[in-house]
């Protein structure tokens, strides 16, 4: 194989990523699935809903889900200043906002750079958890999004 048919090979496998933090981590997700990236605003709260989903927005007629993931993922303080955001996501069928820390940036991670998580002690539960990437001195911890708001404890779906 020639050196450019490998390269294009790994262009290939390489994806776009959106970065943002949560606490001291730094989390990736498919960019494929972000449909924007808002201030965050007070929701309009929910009777009964679980402490993480604060409640839901009207974008341009859409009733969006909030759910706050750093609550979700039990970091010790969530507090709401002018870095916090909401990432909107189109999920399935869904569009659901995410509130996180703040976000970094959009980054190309070929997959050669992406290792599977170790068994460790992370607020994620591992079954959501694509990989690990090294970019430069930054961690990455790639999340399989959709899969994750999907789940039954994310209290989202019927």
């Amino acid at each position: 194989m020639g050196m450019m048919e490998k390269l294009d090979l790994q262009t290939e496998l390489a994806r776009e990523y959106l970065t943002f933090r949560l606490g001291d981590e730094e989390y990736g997700i498919d960019i494929l699935k972000v449909q924007e990236i808002r201030g965050y605003e007070n929701p309009t709260r929910i009777a009964n809903a679980p402490h993480f989903l604060k409640g839901v927005l009207n974008l341009r007629g859409t009733i969006v889900p909030i759910v706050d993931l750093r609550l979700r993922f039990g970091c010790a303080s969530a507090e709401y200043n002018a870095f916090t955001v909401s990432i909107v996501l189109h999920i399935g069928q869904r569009t659901i906002g995410a509130v996180v820390d703040s976000v970094s940036d959009v980054m190309e991670i070929p997959s050669d750079s992406v290792r599977p998580a170790p068994e460790m002690d992370s607020a994620i539960d591992a079954t959501y958890i694509l990989g690990l990437a090294q970019v430069g001195e930054r961690m990455v911890i790639l999340l399989d999004i959709e899969s994750m708001l999907m789940s039954q404890d994310m209290c989202l779906i019927d």
